[in-house]
């Protein structure tokens, strides 16, 4: 009979090989989601995160369509880096059925552990809850909706590139989907091993990395907004979010940690990505 120290060393050993299936699991995603050689597929997960009849109303009326605009930039995006040569479409999107669980709650000011106990138990809410019946998809997102009458500021949106998760906090109205696309694709590439330049006490893009046009003279307004950069800047301490994913574009830094070539010509005028109408 197992002594209590074997008996604690035994269940040490267990944790620790099942930390190493995880950490071996979480770097051979980040190598396949990155490498480019095939397309990546995303299935964007509906939920109501008010309850409310108008909430409902837009996810009922949600067509695959709906997300198109993120299949069209990195389209866009990857063609002119010369990503991913072979691949027309890097990455293509699905709707799945609404999830009509709720998702653990991030506490507020959250600890090292609470980040890591957070992830642990997202991971665990979205396999729990997958409402998709076909083959497991690259990446998931899930899209919590509300009523565009809400007034309280939303929840920042996340993404968990270890569990390849993005939870985006999004409102239920057509006229505001083209930024819930910028949020979403934003969220993505976090899931990719991109991250936020800007920063995180003001909300203002970083210069020059948050930077469409970090070397434009003058500096301000710029025309196009850097997707993790998240705003396009109008004026020093002014920026907003961009209308849709026709006035963003992948910056030099953040092409560089998902794996793209770090250099690529800008259009010389923003109505050559505005048109394309996403």
């Amino acid at each position: 009979m197992l002594n209590a120290r074997t008996f604690r060393n035994l269940r040490i050993l267990i944790l620790l090989l099942i930390l190493l299936v995880v950490a071996l699991n979480s770097w051979l995603s980040k190598i396949r989601t990155t490498d480019w050689q095939e397309p990546l597929w995303v299935l964007v997960y509906p939920l109501s995160g008010d309850g409310l009849p108008d909430t409902q109303t837009y996810i009922d009326s949600l067509a695959p369509d709906t997300f198109a605009a993120i299949e069209v930039f990195f389209a866009r995006e990857a063609a002119r880096y010369g990503a991913g040569s072979g691949i027309d479409d890097p990455v293509f999107v699905q709707l799945a059925p609404q999830v009509l669980s709720t998702p653990p709650a991030l506490p507020h000011n959250p600890s090292l552990f609470d980040n890591i106990r957070w992830s642990l138990s997202m991971r665990w809410w979205a396999w729990r809850n997958d409402t998709w019946q076909g083959p497991a998809p690259d990446i998931r997102i899930f899209m919590r909706y509300y009523s565009p009458e809400n007034r309280d500021r939303l929840a920042h949106s996340l993404g968990l590139q270890k569990g390849l998760i993005g939870l985006v906090n999004a409102f239920a109205s057509e006229s505001q989907q083209g930024q819930n696309n910028v949020v979403a694709a934003h969220e993505l590439l976090h899931t990719l091993g991109a991250s936020d330049k800007y920063d995180l006490d003001t909300g203002l893009p970083l210069w020059p990395e948050g930077y469409a046009e970090p070397d434009r003279v003058p500096r301000y307004p710029q025309r196009l907004a850097e997707i993790m950069g998240g705003r396009l800047p109008i004026s020093n301490g002014w920026a907003l979010i961009p209308p849709g994913l026709g006035e963003v574009v992948v910056g030099p830094a953040t092409a560089r940690e998902i794996n793209w070539p770090d250099s690529a010509p800008l259009p010389p005028n923003a109505k050559v990505l505005a048109g394309d109408g996403i």
